[in-house]
């Protein structure tokens, strides 16, 4: 749990960043992505950390897990559940921010054409939205399961 924790910051630092290396144009882009990149590493620094920090620790919770699963009848792993989680969420805001590229650009240039036309193209564009949501919903879902 302190993981998460100590990721909360480094996300916060990670938007303002982003907001401000978004005033210089492509050389902000360029820092943005080394900064993207260094999240991905300490985020797979951070999921190896987690993943064999106290094999004590892991060997109980494993015990307590086996306990409970005998009980239910099925096999449950808490750290596949968590990768499930990042994995759900992860590529439904990548398959939303990929929709809403198109249907955003779409858009703009329906309204330039003809600006009546606003309200159901935003409507285009919250659909692709929702994608993201989906896969939050199933990522909260699968934290609660861990």
């Amino acid at each position: 749990m302190e993981a998460w924790l100590i990721g909360l910051p480094v996300i916060a630092i990670a938007a303002v960043a982003a907001h401000r290396a978004a005033r210089y144009g492509r050389r902000g882009g360029y820092a943005l992505a080394g900064a993207g990149v260094a999240l991905l590493v300490g985020a797979v620094v951070l999921l190896a950390v987690t993943a064999g920090a106290s094999p004590a620790g892991a060997a109980a919770h494993a015990g307590h897990a086996a306990v409970s699963a005998a009980a239910a009848g099925t096999a449950t792993s808490p750290t596949g559940a968590l990768i499930g989680a990042g994995i759900a969420v992860a590529g439904s805001t990548i398959g939303a921010g990929i929709a809403v590229a198109y249907a955003g650009a779409a858009a703009l240039a329906v309204m330039s054409e003809r600006p009546e036309l606003f309200g159901r193209a935003m409507v285009i564009v919250g659909l692709a939205e929702g994608i993201a949501i989906y896969g939050l919903v199933i990522g909260i879902i699968l934290m609660g399961k861990a």
